[in-house]
């Protein structure tokens, strides 16, 4: 839940400022309920134990999102007349039958119902197979998810679950202008989390009609999805270092979709342990493809002297640093971290007083978290904001499309760019923009859009085309 909030910037007191470019670490503090923290190493927090079996059971059979659309209503659907395409092994009953970001759930109601599961957004193919814990780079959050759920209400009987729908129609809709994105394929989950916030009691967690806080701007800043299975290395969740103490309470924020009292949340919280401890289980994939390994021995040479020192090392004895790293010194588009730093209180003070703040605490950084590199060929496009498209062009930011857009035609995947590492993809001239249909331009990444910028992460410039090349071939082996 990185806070994507736009507000002018308001000024750092200089001494905060100060420590910030330097890189001081002096955790997390508290004002008014509300912790921030300096960059610099996230300290460790013990995690609740888990079991991973029944945590990947509940993870493919269960969701924390109980409201959705009635069962016999989702049978006159399209989608249902289609093949449930691929499936992750152990999807159980109702669920076998379902498209894998798919969950059936009896709510309270007594009324069977279809909702979405955490894998919309945490599962996708890769090289023909369906990895786990793989963001979507493909997810289209561009559209209006009003236009399908009205639409369902024809297919709705009368009766309960026309009831169950219209609880489910009115939070989506207190929620869709917070969602839609300018480009297919970042994600706007933190910004629809902060619009359910402004619609609960921290306290009780009852929704209200009427938002009791100010709601967060209309037009998400954008996020990469990162994969899960770095999970088990990193003390904060987020990009900003935010998602500290307990991960759980923190993973279990897109309950609050339908979650309407604590005692439901509480229910979630208990089974969620179980999925976090098989979250933290998870290995990346092996890279599928051809590797140079005398060339990746080279190139281990150079991540040695150029990047272990944020991104941590690999091998037998692999460490990571859990470092937040100063704007100033990144220089990676800054907004995110600004606006969840500076502008962001009223849902900081929220957090901080509710269910989910019990264990955890929000504690953005006035910087990004230098990630794991594990997996990371699999991962693109690159940044937190997912404005490079390939690790070529992260390592060399001379190279970097303004616009651009992936390299393939309809709903099929791009190739996989075993050069670049990367989707494939098209750099392109924006002068015709202005023509373009809607369906056109949202497959577009603007990099000149707020929070979409491209630019810093130079630290791959100064190296010679042969040391880069050698650096790409050892990322593979991660």
């Amino acid at each position: 839940m990185a806070f994507e909030i736009r507000y002018p910037s308001i000024q750092v007191p200089l001494i905060l400022l100060t420590l910030s470019l330097l890189g001081c670490d002096r955790g997390p503090t508290e004002k008014d309920g509300v912790y921030k923290a300096e960059v610099g190493e996230i300290p460790a927090y013990p995690q609740r134990p888990g079991d991973p079996d029944r945590g990947y059971d509940a993870l493919l059979n269960r969701s924390v999102v109980t409201c959705g659309l009635p069962y016999n209503a989702y049978l006159k659907t399209r989608e249902a007349a289609q093949d449930a395409g691929p499936q992750f092994p152990g999807r159980t009953g109702r669920n076998a039958g379902l498209p894998y970001m798919l969950t059936s759930h009896v709510a309270a109601s007594g009324v069977e119902i279809v909702t979405s599961n955490c894998l919309a957004c945490h599962a996708s193919t890769f090289n023909g197979e369906l990895v786990m814990g793989l963001g979507n780079a493909f997810l289209d959050l561009t559209i209006d998810p009003l236009i399908g759920i009205e639409a369902s209400a024809a297919l709705v009987e009368d009766g309960p679950e026309a009831t169950q729908w219209r609880r489910w129609a009115d939070r989506i809709g207190a929620i869709a202008d917070y969602m839609m994105t300018d480009t297919v394929g970042v994600n706007s989950a933190n910004n629809l989390t902060l619009a359910l916030m402004a619609h609960r009691d921290p306290e009780t967690l009852a929704w209200s009609d009427t938002p009791l806080i100010e709601p967060p701007p209309q037009a998400p800043l954008p996020v990469s999805v990162p994969p899960w299975w770095n999970m088990g290395k990193k003390h904060a969740m987020f990009y900003n270092g935010e998602g500290r103490g307990d991960h759980v309470r923190y993973m279990i924020l897109a309950s609050t979709t339908c979650t309407d009292s604590v005692e439901e949340a509480a229910e979630i919280d208990a089974w969620f342990v179980d999925v976090r401890a098989y979250l933290a289980s998870l290995q990346p994939p092996d890279y599928p493809f051809a590797i140079d390994r005398a060339l990746a021995e080279r190139g281990g040479a150079v991540f040695e002297k150029t990047c272990k020192e944020c991104h941590g090392t690999y091998g037998e004895e692999p460490t990571y640093p859990n470092r937040v790293i100063a704007l100033g010194k990144v220089e990676t588009d800054p907004e995110l971290a600004r606006k969840g730093f500076s502008d962001a209180d009223r849902f900081l003070k929220w957090f901080g007083s509710s269910f989910y703040g019990e264990l955890s605490q929000a504690a953005p950084a006035l910087g990004y978290v230098a990630p794991p590199l594990d997996g990371v060929w699999a991962t693109a496009p690159y940044l937190h904001n997912g404005s490079v498209p390939t690790l070529a062009a992260l390592l060399d930011s001379r190279s970097r499309p303004t616009f651009w857009r992936f390299d393939r035609e309809g709903d099929a995947r791009p190739a996989y760019d075993e050069v670049g590492l990367g989707w494939t993809y098209r750099t392109l001239d924006n002068g015709k923009a202005g023509a373009m249909s809607w369906e056109e331009r949202n497959h577009i990444y603007d990099t000149g859009l707020p929070g979409y910028g491209n630019r810093g992460h130079t630290f791959g410039d100064d190296l010679t085309e042969s040391e880069r090349l050698a650096l790409l071939e050892y990322l593979k082996t991660l």
